[in-house]
């Protein structure tokens, strides 16, 4: 299908952009890669009546490290996280949960303040960056702010971005010897959504788990942490067995989602599932 019409922008900077949203409101919707937002607009899913095109702005490309933490631009596309240095040595979990989006050409488009942005509930970097507890920066008129990710992730499709602001920054923590991390997913085979993915991150102390952060996408309407997992862990030896009776809470608190691709029930047991395998490979990972 053919789009409605739309007027164009193109800002080429971070101030020019946020005065564009903060005059246009919900008429506009801002384009980064354009892998989510133009196919449900020729689907005429969403109708904007102007498009904010961003991908001219270089500022919003840029990575770098700070006080611990690396800085991830907006626009940096999904193959750019997957393969930078700082972010395969310093966090890989974020690297690898990059290489298993899409296909190679949506990792060589789509961007990671996009794939935020959009909040898709079957996406795979909301688990990621719930476990890491990420801050996402956004900038609106009254200047900049810091969302943790905890409280970025509002529902199925929305966040805690205002009409008039920009993500322009991603900030995961660097970490090292005696942690692990992985990213395990079912994925949908036509789309390579997640039908459910589990995000694991284990920090060991003296053969026990010092610290367990365990995250879910796909299975539910918005990305939650597995709270109840996480506590049934803390300060355990991470055995099979252990690791087995605390993934049995995966699902706690879930608003499950059920369609073609899985019933709710499904989803539940593949969320249990997978949160064991993700947390033994973390464990593995770190040295347990």
């Amino acid at each position: 299908m053919i789009p409605a019409a739309f007027e164009y922008q193109a800002p080429t900077s971070v101030d020019e952009a946020v005065r564009l949203l903060d005059q246009l409101g919900d008429r506009a919707k801002v384009l980064a890669g354009g892998h989510s937002l133009i196919p449900i607009m020729k689907l005429r899913l969403a109708q904007p009546e102007v498009l904010v095109d961003i991908g001219r702005i270089g500022d919003l490309r840029q990575i770098s490290q700070q006080d611990g933490r690396i800085a991830i631009g907006a626009l940096v596309t999904h193959n750019e996280v997957m393969r930078n240095d700082a972010l395969r040595e310093g966090c890989p979990l974020l690297a690898e949960t990059a290489a298993e989006i899409g296909d190679i050409q949506v990792r060589n488009r789509g961007t990671l303040g996009g794939a935020l942005a959009h909040a898709d509930p079957a996406a795979d970097y909301p688990a990621t960056i719930l476990a890491l507890d990420a801050e996402i920066v956004a900038q609106g008129p009254g200047g900049r702010r810091t969302i943790g990710a905890s409280d970025f992730f509002t529902g199925m499709l929305s966040t805690a971005l205002a009409s008039n602001e920009l993500l322009v920054e991603v900030r995961v923590p660097t970490y090292g010897r005696g942690t692990g991390g992985a990213y395990l997913k079912l994925p949908n085979k036509a789309s390579h959504y997640a039908v459910v993915g589990v995000a694991a991150l284990v920090r060991l102390d003296g053969g026990k788990v010092a610290s367990l952060a365990l995250a879910i996408t796909g299975a539910g309407a918005q990305p939650l942490r597995a709270r109840a997992v996480e506590s049934a862990l803390q300060g355990q030896t991470p055995s099979e067995d252990a690791v087995a009776r605390a993934a049995g809470s995966a699902a706690d608190g879930l608003d499950l989602l059920s369609d073609i691709h899985g019933s709710a029930d499904y989803r539940a047991h593949i969320a249990r599932v997978f949160a064991k395998r993700a947390i033994l490979e973390a464990v593995r990972r770190a040295g347990g």
